[in-house]
């Protein structure tokens, strides 16, 4: 059996010219922003969501914990509310603390937003250029 001595390999040097020519690529690249972009704008808004529903939880376990303290006082004969103040309490932390998590995770989803945004422009760009210099491609 004969080796080939020649390499069938390229190197990346060779390849450089045609990145910015490769139908191939641009259609995969388009494809793949097709699949991420519902997915993260799907994402984006439900997080969106939760964030309200975390805020509205927090102003109804303040209400709450006044009631609470307003009853406690109104009382004659103490009742030990304070248990379930401290409960509430903790609870209300827990919320602010997952408020700000979704709120990082919103920020995250934000820029990936525009960064897909922004991908698709230059795709655009790339293929109006494209399609209004077909001589520049062939070069």
């Amino acid at each position: 059996m004969e080796m080939d001595s020649e390499s069938t390999a390229t190197s990346i040097d060779e390849n450089t010219e045609n990145f910015c020519d490769n139908p191939t690529r641009d259609t995969i690249a388009e494809g793949l922003m097709g699949l991420i972009k519902p997915t993260v704008d799907q994402l984006d808004e439900r997080v969106r969501a939760t964030r309200l529903s975390q805020l509205e939880l927090k102003q109804c376990i303040e209400s709450l914990s006044e009631e609470l303290k307003k009853i406690s006082e109104a009382q004659k004969h103490s009742i030990d509310l304070e248990i379930y103040l401290k409960k509430l309490i903790n609870a209300k932390q827990r919320v602010t603390v997952l408020s700000n998590i979704l709120q990082t995770a919103q920020e995250r989803l934000n820029k990936v937003h525009m960064s897909i945004d922004k991908e698709i422009v230059k795709r655009k760009i790339l293929v109006n250029n494209t399609v209004e210099d077909p001589e520049s491609v062939q070069q």
